[in-house]
């Protein structure tokens, strides 16, 4: 019965590995030498065992073993006869009589020889001659299943008798007897042995990659036939052996998955640390915002911060591209994984298996194509014409050049209550300070807004243009951008599941980059706050801060009740209603004003922005008087206007 290993190979493939062996177990004198002189000290006990009994024997007994491994058989048989006559009791002088009958090709005759041998002294010796010509009986020739059978328990019964000197013989051919019988046991004890005692061996080698195939060991199985070439196996044996156990084919597989898994380990070291160094950035923000000075302007340390935070949000958007091969790869590879140990394990859930295949090939293509898709940004509200509010833009020139930096280009009026700056225009653009800058107003927002508070406002949203806030940010901007399209576009395929590796990555990214652009932006927010605060004053700032918290929640409240009203009807002004939900207004700003920063916040807590203001002693700016309104020409045709957007708007919704 062949091993396992064996087993897999055809009968045909299993002789032609054992091929070699024939030749090296078909030896004269030892019978295992390959290259390998006799072995000196033992036939030195041979002598001195004649000497007792016919010490004249001695010259004629050196003789026949020079003939017989010189291959001169009909000389070497001539003179151990010569021998026996005269030590017929000699079972070393029967053993080797014997052997030369058997090389000469008197199998028969020499086998009885050896058997005599065995029976006068049941030495290692004389049971592995016996062995090896009963499974090899002449070059190339192998022996009837009996006969090597018989060896096989021959040669077993030899492995535990002492043994003369250091020869490998016993354990190689139990090794070979071993193996082709499928007694795996024996053949690891045999072989265990070779590999302590005889390295040189290429036998031994071949026989450890033979073991290393059963045990699965392909590295080791590899390494072991290649060695056995390096020292004499023929090429297309070694070949032979590589092909039929498929150990080159496994060992490339377990090398590929080995540099694959070593590439995704550091890439998600690199996640790893992405996080680990937003979260140091976060402490030292919140130190240096702690600890600095708000009197003295931008410091060194904040414009140090500044620059590693983009650095760092540079370094996590170009990581966000590079994950993209990383989690395609894991996806498709659970995929195919999860599919083959399905059919080796034999049971094949067929819908299940389609449902993640297709799943994996979906997930893959939209990742991809996210990459690619385009989506048109609309600015918000339309443009405010500077003969619609004259006062407004002159105002906004007044606290550019307070600010020391570029007014802005446009205004652009919305129906709700934003109040924000961004620029439009190429990287090459901003980067020179050269965009087209552009303050979004809320008409929400400016009941009641005093103008003082106002500039002190429209002074914090001129400092992030001076701090160059909005020239960067591209990649933070791209990054949100594909994220936002391919989460969205997993929902709509129905991939956002427990199981979707990459829907899980696309979580954990978010989080991290959030993590990272959130906290920029909180230091941009501070920074921002003291422009405004030194111009105009912290107490200005602060109560245009808590005019745009608390006219937020009013609006809110008040328009969704108008609009939940409505029912068909027009809509009222929306911006001139009465203010009526008094407890759920007050409710909503305190809860806005009260809240603690947390880290997803892109802005501090209000109130943690005004203590960092407060310390702020300095002011540039006399305070003036009058409310935003004043500054437009027609605030009734402008909210109406406004008002129409959003009915339309409403209706636009419905019909969808």
């Amino acid at each position: 019965m062949l091993s396992p290993i064996a087993s897999r190979m055809n009968h045909k493939t299993v002789r032609s590995l054992f091929a070699f062996l024939l030749v090296i177990l078909f030896c004269a004198g030892s019978a295992i030498s390959q290259t390998r002189e006799r072995d000196m000290a033992k036939e030195s006990l041979i002598w001195d065992h004649l000497k007792t009994i016919a010490p004249e024997t001695i010259e004629d007994f050196k003789a026949a073993t020079v003939a017989m491994d010189s291959g001169n058989y009909d000389e070497a048989i001539r003179l151990y006869r010569a021998v026996l006559k005269k030590a017929p009791d000699s079972h070393h002088v029967l053993r080797r009589l014997g052997t030369s009958l058997v090389m000469k090709g008197q199998l028969e005759e020499g086998l009885s020889f050896i058997e005599q041998a065995i029976i006068k002294n049941r030495s290692a010796d004389n049971l592995y001659t016996m062995a090896l010509f009963l499974a090899y009986p002449g070059e190339n020739k192998e022996g009837t299943p009996d006969q090597k059978s018989q060896a096989f328990a021959v040669i077993k019964e030899a492995e535990f008798l002492p043994k003369t000197g250091d020869d490998p013989d016993v354990d190689l051919l139990l090794s070979q007897l071993a193996y082709d019988f499928g007694d795996m046991v024996t053949f690891r004890r045999a072989t265990e042995r070779l590999s302590a005692n005889h390295q040189e061996l290429m036998a031994t080698h071949f026989f450890k990659a033979l073991l290393a195939a059963y045990d699965g060991n392909w590295s080791t199985a590899e390494t072991e036939i290649k060695r056995a070439e390096s020292m004499g196996l023929a090429p297309n044996v070694a070949q032979e052996f590589l092909a039929q156990t498929g150990i080159e084919g496994r060992n490339r597989t377990w090398r590929y998955s080995m540099y694959g898994a070593s590439v995704v380990g550091v890439w998600l070291v690199g996640l790893g640390a992405l996080f680990v160094f937003g979260k140091l950035m976060s402490k030292r923000t919140l130190r240096s915002i702690e600890e600095a000075d708000p009197n003295a302007g931008t410091s060194n340390a904040d414009l140090g911060l500044r620059k590693w935070y983009r650095r760092l949000i540079s370094i996590a958007g170009i990581y966000y591209y590079l994950s993209i091969p990383f989690v395609i790869f894991l996806v498709l590879g659970a995929a195919a994984a999860a599919t083959y140990f399905s059919f080796v394990l034999g049971h094949i859930p067929i819908k299940w298996l389609l449902l993640l295949d297709i799943g994996a090939v979906i997930t893959s293509y939209k990742m991809i194509r996210s990459l690619f898709l385009k989506i048109e940004q609309e600015d918000p509200g339309r443009p405010l014409k500077v003969d619609e509010a004259p006062g407004l833009w002159e105002l906004a020139r007044s606290v550019a050049e307070t600010v020391k930096t570029r007014p802005v280009d446009e205004i652009r009026i919305t129906p709700g209550t934003e109040l924000a700056v961004y620029e439009r225009g190429s990287w090459r653009e901003k980067s020179s300070d050269r965009a087209h800058r552009i303050l979004i107003l809320g008409a929400g927002v400016l009941n009641d807004f005093k103008l003082n508070s106002f500039r002190a406002v429209l002074a914090h949203e001129y400092g992030h243009f001076s701090h160059r806030d909005t020239a960067g940010g591209e990649i933070a901007l791209r990054v949100n951008s594909d994220m936002l399209k391919f989460a969205h576009a997993m929902i709509l395929s129905g991939q956002n599941v427990w199981w979707n590796l990459a829907f899980h990555f696309l979580r954990i990214y978010d989080f991290i980059f959030r993590r990272l652009s959130h906290g920029a932006t909180r230091l941009q927010e501070v920074l921002a706050d003291r422009v405004a605060a030194t111009k105009y004053g912290a107490a200005a700032f602060e109560e245009g801060l808590r005019h745009v918290i608390r006219r937020g929640a009013e609006f809110d409240v008040s328009a969704n009740k108008e609009i939940a009203s409505a029912a068909g009807r027009a809509l009222q002004n929306l911006y001139e209603l009465p203010i009526t939900a008094r407890e759920e207004v007050e409710s909503m700003a305190r809860d806005s004003l009260t809240r603690v920063t947390s880290e997803d916040d892109t802005h501090p807590s209000p109130l943690d922005r005004f203590r960092y203001v407060e310390r702020i002693t300095s002011q540039t700016e006399a305070q003036i008087s009058g409310e935003v309104w004043d500054l437009f020409k027609d605030r009734a045709g402008l909210t109406a206007e406004m008002t129409s957007k959003v009915q339309q708007e409403l209706q636009s919704y419905v019909i969808a």
